[in-house]
């Protein structure tokens, strides 16, 4: 539980260092910032169902893989935003 409560939290050697804390919220943040560490999230996400999903059979695998092809369209779509706020930086 303890490491649940420091990996919620963005604790050091926390299970998903990622995380923002409360000194840096999303409101706070940089929209780059937010970018990547949704990206980091859906990339966590999607190797935890690729992994789950080959642990099960029939229709519940079927399921979990739709839901992890919907998970790299959500990459895909977070990546091509993140570039596009590069390439607008890049401009100003």
């Amino acid at each position: 539980m303890a490491a649940v409560r420091g990996a919620l939290s963005g604790a050091p050697g926390s299970l998903m260092p990622g995380l923002l804390t409360r000194a840096q919220s999303p409101q706070t943040s940089p929209p780059e910032t937010l970018l990547i560490q949704a990206s980091e999230t859906l990339a966590s996400l999607n190797a935890m169902t690729t992994d789950l999903a080959f642990e099960l059979e029939g229709a519940h695998r079927h399921k979990l893989l739709a839901a992890q092809q919907l998970i790299v369209l959500g990459e895909l779509l977070v990546e091509r935003v993140l570039v596009l706020t590069q390439d607008t930086q890049t401009f100003q």
